[in-house]
């Protein structure tokens, strides 16, 4: 990485970080050389154990515990569906719905492209949308998950007919340009740079229960440089 992680919060039992998209989180076994966060993380802070994951292009709130007890501590909490998480998604599409939730089930690695498959005897999976705004033929959606299912939010929003932009499993991985959604655009088309150009998923904010103390503490990342300018563009159509 050009820039080391930037640190949301460090204390003896925890560890938040900010990733940015294009970095695993966790080691990946179809590509053992891909940079991974924890490797850089761990020459700052020393051994860390994951409590849990966000995709290589997901960007986001990410937290790692800072000894054994805390570990177990946290996982238990993400087992037991006591940890709050929200997301911010722009998709394709405009919903005619303003909350709704999906309960598809699902299972992970299902195909030959290792993608998460919606399947009736699938592990059960609940996510709960919220649409923030409809911007031309984009949207801005809510994510709340219930379940910690691989690629769940992606995999629900597609069967929503609401594919991620720029997502290479799910949807049609194009790059957003600013000339595609805004009418009368004046540029030009050769010199345009796209705005956004991986998934644009974003992990705004974790909540839960302190495992050293348990007091409820809330986590929160900014949009980074490329979701700000979607954003900022969507709002100004």
């Amino acid at each position: 990485m050009k820039n080391a992680t930037s640190i949301i919060h460090e204390d003896g039992a925890l560890l938040v970080v900010d990733k940015p998209a294009g970095i695993l989180s966790a080691p990946d076994r179809y590509d053992p050389d891909a940079p991974v966060i924890t490797r850089e993380l761990e020459e700052r802070f020393g051994r860390l154990w994951p409590v849990h994951r966000l995709d290589q292009d997901t960007s986001g709130v990410l937290l790692f515990a800072r000894t054994e007890d805390a570990h177990r501590a946290l996982s238990m909490a993400f087992e037991a569906g006591e940890v709050e998480k929200v997301y911010r998604a722009v998709v394709k599409g405009r919903p005619g719905w303003e909350k709704t939730v999906c309960e598809l089930p699902l299972q992970p690695d299902g195909d030959r492209k290792h993608r998460t498959i919606i399947d009736g005897s699938g592990k059960p999976s609940i996510t709960e949308f919220q649409v923030l705004g409809r911007y031309g033929p984009l949207s801005l959606i809510e994510a709340r998950p219930r379940t910690g299912r691989t690629h769940q939010i992606r995999v629900h929003l597609a069967a929503l007919g609401l594919p991620v932009v720029c997502d290479p499993l799910y949807g049609d991985d194009e790059p957003v340009f600013l000339s595609k959604i805004k009418r009368r655009w004046k540029g030009d088309e050769y010199a345009e740079r796209p705005i956004i150009f991986r998934t644009a998923l974003h992990a705004c904010s974790v909540s839960l229960e302190h495992p050293a103390d348990g007091g409820r503490v809330l986590y929160e990342a900014p949009y980074p440089k490329d979701m700000r300018a979607l954003v900022t563009q969507l709002e100004r159509l």
